[in-house]
């Protein structure tokens, strides 16, 4: 009995080592791409420290895009996970480097000086590149308008990427996500201004568009934190994480144009 059973083990290491053969030919229909969203980053430096970080560190990226020329670098398979997202959070999703693609824009960020901070502009050339990437990641996964979002939303407590200076409209003038109408916000905006809404109520609205908020009713840092990630996206002349009229009108109207999707 033992040779035999040291000869069936001999046959199936045999099998193994010449490969396994799979019959491809059947499909299953219950399926759909494991990436759920995009993220969108500034690098905080410049295109070869760029480079160096997300390719001899811990941190990673699928996707680099430098400013002049505006290359796109692939640095991870979009089939693998890159190491971009960290502790995060979107509409109940957590840690979202398995569920999503990484986009490193080559950009400074800010600097704070004496009389403010400073946020360097996006080169055009480089969103123009963006642009036609995230249409073809989007078509090929099949990601909805609202897929793609930035660092700030999924982690507003600790980042502030890709800033106020990027240029979402421009995104939303492409088809890339939904933009909330302004002439509905300044209509609301004006009922907002008679009577303002309770802390809780901003919170409530945060958490359905997806954010990570305290639900306490307190206007505290984590809470204005929030806020702001939502107004550097939707209102970046001003970002001060104040539940004011305006805001309150674009959380209206967001999800108003949520529910009729």
């Amino acid at each position: 009995m033992k040779y035999i059973v040291l000869s069936v083990f001999a046959l199936l290491l045999a099998g193994c080592s010449s490969g396994l053969r799979f019959d491809d030919s059947y499909t299953a229909t219950g399926q759909n791409s494991r990436v759920q969203y995009i993220v969108l980053h500034y690098t905080s430096t410049d295109l070869a420290r760029s480079l160096q970080l997300l390719t001899e560190e811990e941190v990673s990226s699928h996707y680099l895009i430098g400013e002049a020329p505006a290359t796109i670098y692939r640095l991870v398979d979009e089939n693998r996970r890159a190491w971009h997202a960290g502790d995060s959070q979107w509409q109940g999703r957590t840690w979202l480097n398995s569920t999503t693609i990484g986009i490193e824009l080559v950009n400074q960020g800010f600097y704070d000086t004496p009389s403010g901070r400073h946020w360097q502009p996006f080169a055009p050339a480089q969103i123009d590149a963006l642009i036609v990437l995230l249409k073809d990641i989007m078509q090929r996964h099949q990601l909805a308008p609202g897929s793609i979002i930035a660092h700030s939303d999924i982690a507003p407590q600790r980042k502030v990427d890709p800033g106020p200076l990027f240029p979402w409209k421009r995104l939303a003038d492409a088809g890339l996500l939904s933009w909330p109408d302004p002439t509905e916000v300044a209509r609301q905006q004006m009922l907002f201004s008679a009577s303002l809404p309770s802390v809780q109520w901003f919170q409530e609205q945060l958490a359905r568009q997806g954010y990570l908020v305290p639900r306490h009713g307190e206007l505290d840092e984590a809470t204005r934190n929030v806020i702001a990630a939502l107004q550097m996206k939707y209102r970046p002349a001003r970002y001060d994480g104040e539940p004011d009229a305006q805001t309150a009108a674009l959380l209206m109207v967001l999800a108003k144009m949520a529910a009729q999707h």
